[in-house]
């Protein structure tokens, strides 16, 4: 098991959520996965961190783990309110598609509260 743990700051959600994506790529270089899972730890980071920085007071930390069949992507933010399954803004308004894409795209996903507050989002990817 390897982790590698990053501060996402909210200096613009754009700029932010690119450097959590490249960050996750530098991560996949050390632990090389399939082409295909690596694309879809990518996209799950980029809606989980982007989620953060919108909805939960603007600053996260993302975790990823490696284990031998499966990564582990968690984001760590300062609000207590779980993201929530809605649906689809078909009109370009108010979005609803991150949190049921990462939903089917998981093996697993979780929300816990954190003693300190605020709430760890984690998502379990087979490799």
């Amino acid at each position: 098991m390897d982790t590698m743990s990053i501060d996402v700051a909210p200096v613009r959600s754009a700029t932010s959520a690119a450097h959590a994506r490249e960050s996750v790529r530098d991560f996949l270089e050390e632990h090389p996965i399939p082409a295909e899972a690596a694309d879809t730890v990518i996209l799950i980071v980029s809606e989980l961190v982007t989620n953060a920085l919108r909805h939960a007071g603007g600053t996260c930390t993302l975790d990823l783990t490696a284990y031998p069949d499966s990564i582990e992507v968690a984001v760590h933010d300062h609000s207590p309110q779980a993201p929530r399954m809605r649906t689809p803004d078909l009109n370009g308004g108010t979005s609803g598609f991150g949190w049921p894409m990462v939903n089917r795209l998981a093996r697993a996903t979780a929300v816990t509260s954190r003693p300190s507050g605020g709430k760890t989002v984690s998502a379990l990817l087979t490799q």
